[in-house]
């Protein structure tokens, strides 16, 4: 087959060559071939014909004005759907290989005559003028502490012009953290940024219907530095495309880390912190100039941080108990009947009375969950054994699985209610004394398959008794010299 560098060789030649037979033979084609293509001065792909014709009658042909009738009313409609549906209307006529057909012809038509598609339009990006921020679930990675799965979000914040990006752990996409990353990053960033953009939070952004564009919340973290702010049209992440796409290529930036790492544990969610602000120093180190031009025309920040938490006014009910955020908490009994505040940040419930921080508590992740502490109500339990049997959070009151196991033998040898009250004492104990020593004694007592009561508890305690950990292996030593008896017999014989 003759090419067209053939011939554009042979019309070269062609003026240098006085033989137009040595031209065509070293053109490298046949002389006669070569003489078509003098006489016509074109090149083979010029003279090629179209293909205007089918090669094979189109199957489709009878039902055609169906299936575009069909896609013109629903052009999500996909064309092994349609398929499937001609072979049930028509048995035995469209055999399964005849789908690649329909598919291509379905192709060609939302070319040519099905509805347009989606424009994304490249944006212009420039120094200082625009900040995005997203979360993004890190749990596919298998991170542990300590051997425990480490379930956790990041809180992404990334410049559109250098890509410059920062990080903080988080658990939910909560407003707290939301703005204790912000802040973190800001901070870091050492300036203010024109506009900060995220998508629709709920924690952020209102619903449609409601006046007000942002939450107030939202509304005063930006006012208090200085940033417009901004957010992406309902199911269009693709307007907040750099932080998306920095998410997929910080996580397999994390991935890769690990691998090189050896392992995905760590001892303590410090040096987990540390592993991910090292790996963030790392990323950014390549974008310095286009840096240095952002951080040029960044804003001055604030002389200080805003509170990132919310403030919460509530009454103490006659359990012991307040509500926040859909979960239950216990305080000390004192504080019934009074009103506090509640400051609930990331990870943590600060509880205020009279301007006064009296206590702090673990934040629970969810809804619908309690952290009842039984050192709060376990004066109330002593004078009322019989409220235990069916108390709510009865579950709360054991607070390691050896008391569940002190409590499920006092069971089996005296009523419910006695059995309440003689753990009840028990639980005092550790209360008002020392857990961990009432847990270590009924830990002997247990193994032991001694009976289980307050003065067996009170001897070991005060006995001082040492107690083997699980993790506590006694190993004799081996003793050697029946080996040099052997080898001194041997020598012998």
């Amino acid at each position: 087959m003759v090419t067209d560098q053939q011939v554009r060789r042979l019309f070269k030649l062609n003026q240098i060559e006085k033989n137009f037979g040595i031209a065509a033979m070293k053109a490298g084609m046949d002389e006669k071939t070569a003489r078509k293509y003098r006489r016509t001065g074109k090149l083979p792909n010029e003279l090629k014909q179209q293909h205007a014709w089918r090669t094979r009658e189109d199957p489709f042909e009878d039902v055609w004005d169906d299936i575009k009738s069909m896609l013109e009313c629903n052009p999500g409609l996909e064309a092994k759907t349609l398929f499937e549906y001609l072979q049930r209307r028509c048995p035995g006529e469209f055999a399964d290989g005849q789908l690649r057909t329909l598919q291509r012809r379905i192709k060609i038509w939302r070319a040519v005559e099905g509805p347009s598609k989606e424009i994304f339009f490249s944006q212009i990006h420039r120094p200082g003028e625009l900040g995005q921020s997203d979360f993004t679930h890190m749990n596919k990675l298998g991170v542990t502490i300590s051997g425990v799965p480490f379930d956790h979000m990041i809180y992404h914040f990334v410049l559109t012009y250098s890509n410059w990006e920062a990080g903080t752990i988080c658990f939910s996409e909560s407003f707290e953290s939301l703005s204790q990353g912000v802040q973190n990053a800001l901070w870091e960033l050492g300036g203010v940024p024109e506009k900060h953009r995220t998508d629709c939070l709920t924690t952020a952004v209102n619903k449609a219907d409601h006046p007000e564009e942002f939450t107030r919340r939202y509304q005063d973290l930006v006012d208090h530095y200085g940033i417009t702010a901004c957010k992406t049209n309902p199911n269009s992440p693709n307007e907040n495309g750099d932080v998306e796409q920095r998410n997929y290529r910080f996580k397999k930036a994390v991935d890769q880390a690990l691998l090189l790492r050896g392992n995905r544990n760590f001892d303590d969610r410090t040096s987990y912190e540390e592993f991910l602000h090292k790996l963030f120093m790392q990323l950014n180190a390549g974008r310095k100039k286009r840096f240095m031009e952002e951080q040029a025309v960044l804003h001055r920040l604030p002389t200080l941080r805003i509170d990132s938490c919310k403030r919460l006014e509530m009454k103490v009910g006659p359990s012991s108990t307040i509500r926040a955020n859909h979960n239950v908490y216990s305080v000390e009994s004192r504080l019934i009947g009074e009103n506090i505040q509640v400051r609930l940040y990331m990870e943590r419930l600060e509880i205020w009375y009279a301007q006064k921080k009296i206590d702090v508590l673990p934040r629970l992740r969810g809804e619908g969950k309690h952290k009842i502490n039984y050192r709060h109500i376990i004066d109330s339990l002593i004078r009322k054994p019989g409220a235990f049997q069916n108390y709510r959070y009865r579950d709360a009151m054991f607070p390691t699985s050896r008391f569940r196991i002190a409590y499920d033998s006092l069971k089996k040898r005296y009523t419910p209610k006695s059995a309440a009250k003689r753990y009840l004492t028990i639980l005092n104990m550790a209360a008002k004394k020392s857990e961990t020593s009432v847990d270590n004694a009924l830990r002997v007592l247990i193994d032991k398959n001694m009976d289980i009561c307050k003065e067996q508890v009170e001897i070991l305690m005060l006995s001082g008794e040492s107690v083997f950990t699980a993790t506590d292996i006694d190993i004799p030593a081996i003793d050697l010299t029946c080996y040099d008896q052997l080898l001194q017999g041997e020598i012998l014989c």
